[in-house]
């Protein structure tokens, strides 16, 4: 099975990155109840936090190396470990430095995972089927992303906040390592063996430098940026609002439903759009709505906006894969993904640093601008995205898509 082969191995991935992000999800908010009952405040659920954003950063780039120059699959049952023996001994953890270091192996293995995970649909696709591949790969995380905290709210609360969270956290290893069931012949004997003549290592400097893979890092942070700022501000703004928490989690669970839709029609976007007209107008339109979630208006309407500002955030993390992909030099796109992965981290980390030091300054509302102008400087990055794989031209890509259409039909 080469690139643009039997999409089964597609599927299985889906569906234990569903498993994996699912239990990362449900996990994270309930680390917070679990430390707030050991004691913490919130500076030291902050560096909880934040520990599972920072640990990775000194890892990513040495990983993807180590995918670039060898196998992508050793990678996926590595991160399902660290992912579930994080989620469920963080539940046995007895001490706040503890917690930070499960939250960190945590991370770490989330991190494992996707590289592996993202360098497999890099690798195993065709360069016309990326787009596709990695909008039906990303699906797996809104499901998680979906699911994973309802089932948190779900098993955490009452009066013993305590023993609730440590369930949550032990059902979360367990649900994590689900994933190991749908782990099986997902890299192809002949992708790896591909793999095995290497040539010289390119460095991190000309990565950064090949056109379009800052845009595709950039897109990448300002979208996940706009997601985690909107779950953690939309609970403060519903508060001042008079809107009840329940109503809050229906509405975030309607944001992430409106991504799982937008990712399941993006083939037919994309063939009526193109990708850098896609990625901008999906970027400017979501700047325009994270800056009107700042006005005061009805619930209906906000309801409406965040269903369209969903489906426009749907569209930039599995396009920004495929642009860091098509953009990096030959033999180094697992790297330019970690780096990809890399700038989402120190995203994670910044983007709620500084909303929180501007909602403290001029109010809740000034996040969702800064957000807005995020998104529209993003917007204009993506205009400077390349629109097929470097150094090939408009001829050549259709070259190549004639001949995997005839592979197919050989049945090669």
């Amino acid at each position: 099975m080469g690139p643009g082969g039997n999409r089964g191995w597609l599927l299985r991935l889906v569906i234990a990155f569903s498993f994996a992000q699912g239990a990362v999800s449900m996990a994270r908010p309930a680390v917070s109840y679990r430390a707030l009952a050991l004691g913490a405040d919130e500076r030291a659920i902050g560096v909880i936090a934040g520990v599972y954003a920072l640990l990775p950063l000194f890892v990513a780039v040495p990983l993807g190396r180590r995918t670039d120059q060898g196998r992508c699959a050793p990678l996926l049952p590595v991160g399902v470990v660290l992912i579930s023996g994080g989620c469920a001994l963080s539940g046995l953890a007895d001490s706040l430095w503890a917690m930070a270091v499960w939250s960190g192996v945590m991370g770490l293995g989330h991190l494992c995972f996707v590289i592996g995970a993202q360098s497999l649909v890099a690798r195993q696709s065709a360069p016309h089927e990326q787009d596709r591949n990695f909008g039906h790969f990303t699906i797996g995380a809104s499901l998680g992303q979906l699911v994973g905290p309802i089932a948190a709210g779900a098993l955490i609360g009452g009066r013993d906040m305590a023993g609730t969270s440590v369930l949550a956290l032990l059902a979360a290893g367990a649900g994590g390592a689900v994933a190991f069931a749908s782990l099986w012949r997902t890299e192809s004997p002949a992708t790896a063996n591909s793999r095995r003549e290497q040539g010289e290592r390119v460095p991190v400097q000309r990565i950064l430098r090949a056109r379009g893979v800052p845009a595709g890092i950039f897109i990448s942070l300002a979208v996940l940026s706009a997601t985690d700022i909107l779950t953690a501000y939309l609970p403060v703004v519903g508060e001042q609002r008079g809107i009840a928490p329940a109503l809050i989690g229906v509405l975030l669970s309607l944001r992430a439903a409106a991504t799982i839709a937008c990712r399941l029609v993006l083939t037919p976007l994309l063939r009526l759009l193109g990708r850098t007209l896609l990625l901008t107008v999906t970027c400017l339109l979501a700047a325009l709505l994270c800056a009107g979630i700042a006005l005061p208006v009805p619930v209906w309407a906000l309801a409406v906006m965040l269903a369209v500002l969903g489906f426009c955030l749907g569209v930039g993390q599995p396009l920004s894969m495929t642009t860091v992909v098509q953009a990096a030099p030959e033999g180094a796109r697992s790297t330019a993904l970690a780096l990809r992965l890399t700038g989402n981290r120190l995203g994670q980390v910044a983007a709620p640093a500084s909303a929180g030091l501007v909602a403290g300054l001029t109010g809740v509302a000034a996040p969702f601008v800064m957000l807005g102008a995020l998104l529209l400087v993003s917007a204009g990055t993506a205009l400077r995205a390349p629109a097929r794989p470097a150094g090939e031209s408009e001829g050549a890509g259709k070259a190549s898509l004639s001949r995997a259409i005839l592979r197919r039909k050989s049945g090669i």
